[in-house]
C-alpha cells in the first residue's frame, strides 16, 4: 500500500454494545520492526509497514475468512492487496453475529490517515460483553496479498469466569496468504502496494486463504508486531 493513499477516516464503532455488563477495551497495535530490517535476494534493503485495517467485536466464528476456503470477495482482498479497509468496513455493516466495527487507519500522534511504519502505533477502542469476540486485519504492506489477523473464531475477550482479559496478545495473531493475488518475493515485487502502479493490479492466483509458515521473522508476529489489549474502567 502506499503511506500517501487516501483512506476513509471512519474511525468509530458502528454499533456498540450498551448493556450493564459491557466492558471497554483499548486495543494497540505496534509496529516493533526496524527501518530496513529485511533484504531481498538481490540485496535490496526494504522495511516493513502495517497497513489501515478493519477491528470487529463478534460472536460467530470466521466473519471475515475460513482457512482453506476462497476470500469471499467482500472486502478483505482490498486489505490485503492494498491496505485499504473500506469495502470489508462496510460489507460487515448488516452481517449477523457482528456487534461492532470499525476502521483503524492514522496513527497515534498524527493527522492523516496512513500505514504504520516502524516505531508507530494504531488504536482503537470498543465495548463488548462476554461471549464475544475481537478480530481484525491489517495488510502486510510489502507483499502482494498477505494480513495479519487472528484465526477466524477471533480472541475471546473474556475467560471462562467471565473476566476481561488484558495484556499481550501478540501470540494470537498469525500471518495470512489471502490467495487472490501470485506472490512476488516480499519487498521487492513490481505488483506490491509501495511499487504498483495502481491498486488491485497482478495476476490472479485463484487461491484459498491459508497461514504462511515459515522460519522468516515477519512470519513470527511477535518479532515485528506488538498487540495488547486494556481493559478501561
Amino acid at each position: 500500500f502506499s503511506q500517501e493513499q487516501p483512506y476513509n477516516s471512519q474511525t468509530a464503532t458502528i454499533a456498540q454494545a450498551t448493556n450493564s455488563q459491557a466492558t471497554k477495551f483499548k486495543v494497540r497495535i505496534e509496529n516493533i520492526s526496524t527501518k530496513d530490517e529485511f533484504t531481498a535476494s538481490n540485496g535490496t534493503k526494504w522495511t516493513l509497514d502495517f497497513s489501515p485495517g478493519v477491528w470487529l467485536v463478534h460472536s460467530k466464528d470466521d466473519p471475515i475468512f475460513t482457512m482453506a476456503q476462497k476470500d469471499r470477495g467482500q472486502g478483505l482482498e482490498a486489505i490485503a492487496e492494498d491496505g485499504n479497509p473500506t469495502m470489508l468496513s462496510k460489507s460487515l455493516q448488516n452481517q449477523s453475529g457482528i456487534q461492532s466495527r470499525g476502521i483503524f487507519n492514522t496513527p497515534v500522534g498524527a493527522i492523516k490517515p496512513k500505514g504504520i511504519r516502524p516505531g508507530q502505533v494504531f488504536e482503537f477502542t470498543f465495548s463488548a460483553t462476554p461471549d464475544e469476540k475481537l478480530s481484525f486485519a491489517t495488510m502486510f504492506g510489502q507483499s502482494n496479498d498477505w494480513f495479519y489477523a487472528p484465526k477466524g473464531i477471533g480472541i475471546a475477550l473474556f475467560d471462562a469466569n467471565g473476566k476481561a482479559i488484558s495484556g499481550d496478545i501478540t501470540s494470537q495473531i498469525y500471518l495470512w496468504n489471502d490467495g487472490t493475488e501470485v506472490d512476488e518475493e516480499p519487498g521487492i515485487g513490481k505488483n506490491q502496494g509501495p511499487r504498483q502502479k495502481s491498486p488491485n493490479t497482478g495476476a490472479n492466483e485463484n487461491g484459498v486463504v491459508q497461514m504462511i509458515k515459515d522460519n522468516s521473522a515477519y512470519a513470527q508476529t511477535s518479532k515485528v508486531m506488538r498487540v495488547t489489549i486494556i481493559p478501561e474502567g
